[in-house]
């Protein structure tokens, strides 16, 4: 999730304020659904639904990013990672066959298996943070955008740090729960998902619309807001089509329309996985501490054994001594339930091999900036700086090797 800011450009308000009040009038006379297909983005829903779905992880899908219902071509190229020359040589190759620029081609990895995984885990705590979606009045359909995050995998962790099934990164995580070196509250699914309820009661306030408030879970508040301000309108398409700026590229274009295909196949998996089977859910009490109280006497009063506990509590590092007033102690109401996590899982041994992140390296050559990098990678302008500790674009340097997510 990208980094949102605290200010907001004074002309901003103004515009919202206007935007907002229309929106939600808009919403209230003609559309009944608080998640409209904007006209000129259905094709972008298919195409993910059919990423979602129909296609595996094996499978390179090569498409026009700005035409999505134009799939050039699918191969059969196995699970193993293709290297940058690979992709670019097969675009150029298609590009040079369909007569385009080859920049009209791009390539994407199908998650049909990831999907259809991240559906069943869910079974496990979906009706818990649907109840936590419910009390804040927001729509159940948003506790679905973890199929386009992490597929509802507690521990996913993405190169740039994203952590949780609401891959929060660490300083916005931080304005809505619990990040440090003891507590990591992003690695919980029920506390991440408070968490991401404020974030989009807050983006919806402020924007005034479903489809604005959702793209700034990929692209910032702040980002939107000014957005809007500089477009004059609060349309998503005209976003898309007339916004300029280099952070405003294929990722939170097509952020929206992914969400929409993860509405779509979270109300009705069978339809798109006739033999799937949902995880049993759990049940579990929560108990908030009143003090800060110690780790081993927390434990002790849960039942748990410590592996146990941790495992119900996957915001706890195994290292922390002190459990902090206010934390909620999560304990299954069925003591033969299996944890929400095992604790080799989010604190591997010194014999276990830390999974390495599918990441690409770039070295910077005179001419090349962030935006241009990010251009060639299909990659975040932002996630990009963020993975390589730069804080501003300009900041770049010649001979700079930079570590940049991977298809």
């Amino acid at each position: 999730m990208k980094q949102t800011r605290r200010w907001l450009l004074a002309s901003c308000f103004c515009v919202l304020a206007l935007t907002a009040t229309r929106a939600h009038a808009q919403d209230q006379a003609s559309n009944p659904s608080p998640f409209p297909v904007p006209a000129g983005l259905e094709p972008a829903v298919q195409f993910w639904k059919k990423i979602f779905t129909e296609y595996g992880y094996a499978q390179l899908v090569y498409f026009d990013p700005l035409d999505l219902s134009n799939i050039y071509e699918v191969q059969d190229v196995g699970e193993g990672n293709r290297t940058e020359q690979y992709i670019n040589a097969e675009r150029a190759r298609i590009a040079a066959a369909r007569g385009v620029d080859v920049e009209r081609v791009k390539a994407q990895r199908g998650v049909k298996e990831r999907t259809a995984a991240g559906l069943k885990r869910s079974g496990r705590y979906i009706a818990h943070i649907q109840e936590i979606f419910r009390r804040q009045d927001l729509p159940i359909e948003l506790t679905y955008l973890p199929i386009v995050e992490s597929s509802y995998e507690v521990n996913a962790r993405s190169s740039v740090g994203a952590l949780g099934i609401w891959q929060f990164m660490p300083r916005t995580g931080r304005e809505y729960m619990r990040v440090s070196r003891g507590v990591d509250e992003r690695r919980d699914p029920y506390e991440s998902s408070r968490a991401a309820a404020a974030y989009l009661k807050q983006a919806y306030d402020l924007l005034g619309s479903w489809p604005l408030a959702i793209t700034s879970y990929n692209f910032g508040q702040a980002g939107m807001a000014r957005a809007v301000a500089e477009v004059g309108s609060d349309d998503l398409m005209d976003l898309i089509q007339k916004y300029q700026h280099p952070y405003w590229g294929f990722a939170p274009k097509q952020f929206y329309a992914e969400f929409l295909a993860a509405v779509e196949i979270g109300t009705n998996p069978k339809k798109y996985f006739p033999e799937l089977e949902l995880d049993a859910p759990v049940e579990i009490k929560e108990i908030e501490l009143r003090r800060a109280t110690p780790l081993l006497s927390v434990i002790k009063t849960s039942g748990l054994s410590r592996h146990e506990f941790l495992g119900w509590n996957p915001a706890l590092s195994s290292t922390a001594s002190v459990v902090p007033a206010g934390y909620r102690v999560k304990v299954p109401v069925d003591r033969s339930a299996e944890p929400l996590v095992t604790v080799a899982q989010l604190q591997p041994s010194a014999r276990q091999k830390k999974p390495q992140a599918q990441v690409v390296r770039h070295r910077v050559r005179p001419g090349e900036t962030v935006f241009v990098i990010a251009r060639r990678y299909g990659a975040s302008v932002q996630r990009i700086l963020e993975a390589n500790g730069i804080r501003k674009a300009h900041l770049l340097r010649i001979g700079t090797t930079l570590v940049i997510p991977k298809i």
